[in-house]
């Protein structure tokens, strides 16, 4: 299995941005047209791109639809869709935008048997993120407790067939001060399913540590926007482990 250094944009009114542990006020912007950023990123290398709508976290419905549909539209790679997608109704309009794989947060906490439906209805498409502070699994744009260990919340998630999981360290997310390689280890021993790992990514060293824990890729974001390391460095990184 190949490790994947996954590009995000984040999507806040319109704009590129990237916020610090989840924090709304906390945000810096760094493009205003991302679908620019998404062709940018194809063009260095990317695989795949992981594309949040930050908006519709925050708001629980999809907000930058014309957004994301522009960033599918701009690239030839598979694009993941995350954010605001509490229905099936949600969902599938996100796969009519162009959407190769779906991330569900909140609404898989808040309704379980939405990931039932996804799964039958969009096989193989469906990836849950577990966003986790101190072993809790938060919701709602990291803004709730869910009183839910965050790995049994995982563990269940694949019995209702979740065929991919991704890991956010909250406390890691936009802070540059590395990984938890550990969390992210421990989630790729204990699930049976591929693991992406989240937050935190700060040096292709860190990309190596977490090639190391079994998991299937990482999210990359702010280090790259501020140049700690390039794309290019990145992939010659993994492609050595």
């Amino acid at each position: 299995m190949s490790f994947e250094v996954i590009p995000a944009i984040d999507i806040r009114g319109g704009r590129c941005v990237r916020l610090l542990q989840g924090d709304y006020d906390q945000e810096t912007a760094y493009a205003d047209n991302p679908a620019e950023v998404a062709r940018d990123w194809e063009a260095q290398g990317a695989q795949r791109l992981h594309v949040v709508d930050l908006d519709g976290a925050r708001e629980g419905r999809p907000v930058n639809r014309a957004e994301v549909a522009a960033i599918c539209e701009a690239v030839a790679i598979p694009v993941e869709v995350s954010g605001g997608l509490r229905t099936i109704e949600d969902v599938a309009g996100a796969v009519e935008r162009g959407a190769k794989r779906i991330q569900l947060g909140s609404a898989a906490v808040r309704n379980p048997g939405l990931v039932n439906e996804v799964v039958e209805r969009f096989p193989g498409m469906l990836v849950v993120a577990i966003d986790t502070r101190a072993g809790e699994a938060l919701t709602e744009g990291w803004r709730e407790g869910s009183g839910t260990d965050a790995l049994t919340l995982a563990r269940e998630m694949v019995e209702r067939g979740a065929p991919r999981i991704m890991v956010t360290d909250i406390a890691r997310d936009g802070a540059l001060e590395g990984p938890n390689a550990e969390l992210a280890a421990a989630f790729a021993a204990a699930l049976p399913v591929p693991v992406v790992a989240s937050g935190g990514v700060t040096t292709t060293d860190d990309l190596r540590a977490l090639a190391k824990t079994g998991c299937e890729g990482a999210i990359v974001g702010k280090a790259l926007y501020e140049g700690r390391f390039t794309l290019a460095e990145a992939l010659e990184a993994i492609a050595t482990c």
